[in-house]
């Protein structure tokens, strides 16, 4: 059913994906759509205003959304993962009432949130947080100053989750997550990123110039940022790996269906062997990647530990969007390397996706450190 309700949706998303692209405009009918259909709390219980599904729904809704337009499948991911995910985990109930049902439930005005963990400086190194929380002098609040760099729905977010250092001697153990209303005092919005590829959404730096923020918005305990965000990116690769699938498979449909049309040397070029080993290859590649995102997810939902998991999931996800986008404009040819098809598009959203929530390299070292202690253990 999630499948159906959301492939029914992608149709409807890509006849607009272009317009928002070439505009960078923020696809607000869309992501209020996304709301009512109950993909913003897809994986949060229903006390808490969620839809109460488990994660396998949620790779296959974000495979199914970015089909149609990858730009409305990363603001969707953010949302999932990134933002409600940490709530809904590691929140008191007070911040659950106040920042994650609001935003998670199908009813109501739309709200969305961002996660502030990379800045200027630290790139992949997320331990390294110069933004500092310090507590104020009546005890009853903490107060902000940072800036966190290349965040996504920056521009159109009701709330953060911000890493800052409470402790700089702890190191890593020493940063804290807040949650931060972004209209508050001190808090703004830097310029909006002009970028490569998912131009709909906004990306942007959240910049705290003494930030006063309740000590009851704390997420979790003071201490255990660094693991929250671990913790988080671990579930966000699921996502991220299901919005490749989708730029994949987006490119796979417009390489098929342009080459059962085109016409060269009296016959559809689907009759070519060189064009049929692409659409293959194209298919073997995303089919394989979106078996590993299943098998993240599932274990996710059975409650194991899937770090290795996702972050295979991740890395074979953005490698197979990158070639079957490449593989599209091939099969394409001219025609793939203008705006009048969406080949090109395809190609410039792909590539983010392995970069962000931890570059194809991270994912290497994640994978290749899961692997040796797997070996210890059995030897």
């Amino acid at each position: 059913m999630i499948y159906e309700m959301t492939r029914s949706f992608a149709s409807d998303l890509a006849l607009t994906a272009s317009h928002h692209d070439k505009s960078h405009e923020f696809p607000s009918a869309h992501v209020q759509t996304l709301k009512e259909l109950g993909l913003l709390g897809i994986s949060v219980d229903a006390d808490n205003g969620g839809s109460d599904l488990d994660y396998l729904a949620y790779a296959i809704a974000m495979e199914e959304i970015s089909r149609g337009d990858a730009s409305v499948g990363v603001i969707m991911s953010v949302q999932n993962s990134l933002y409600s995910g940490p709530v809904d985990k590691f929140g008191s109930d007070f911040l659950k009432e106040k920042y994650l049902g609001p935003y998670v439930s199908s009813e109501g005005d739309l709200k969305l949130g961002c996660f502030g963990l990379s800045e200027p400086g630290n790139g992949s190194d997320a331990g390294a947080a110069s933004t500092t929380a310090t507590p104020s002098d009546d005890g009853e609040s903490y107060v902000l100053n940072g800036t966190k760099a290349w965040i996504t729905n920056a521009h159109d977010a009701s709330a953060a989750i911000v890493f800052a250092t409470t402790d700089k001697s702890a190191k890593h153990r020493g940063i804290s997550a807040f949650v931060v209303d972004t209209d508050a005092e001190g808090f703004s919005v830097g310029a909006k990123e002009d970028k490569l590829g998912i131009r709909a959404s906004s990306t942007g730096n959240l910049i705290m110039e003494n930030v006063v923020v309740p000590k009851e918005n704390l997420l979790g305990e003071l201490g255990m940022g660094f693991k929250i965000a671990m913790m988080t990116l671990d579930a966000g690769r699921i996502g991220i790996a299901g919005q490749a699938l989708g730029i994949a498979s987006a490119s796979i449909d417009c390489a098929a269906k342009y080459a059962l049309e085109r016409k060269a040397f009296g016959n559809s070029i689907s009759k070519l062997q060189s064009i049929q080993n692409k659409i293959s290859q194209m298919s073997v590649a995303r089919d394989s990647a979106r078996l590993l995102t299943w098998r993240a997810a599932m274990i996710k939902d059975e409650g194991g530990d899937y770090t290795k998991e996702a972050a295979q999931a991740k890395l074979a996800a953005s490698e197979a969007a990158t070639f079957c986008a490449h593989s599209a404009i091939q099969v394409l040819g001219g025609m793939g390397f203008v705006t009048d098809m969406p080949a090109e598009r395809h190609y410039r959203d792909a590539r983010i996706t392995e970069i962000y929530e931890g570059t194809s390299e991270i994912q290497h070292l994640v994978i290749a450190g899961k692997v040796f202690k797997e070996y210890e253990a059995m030897n």
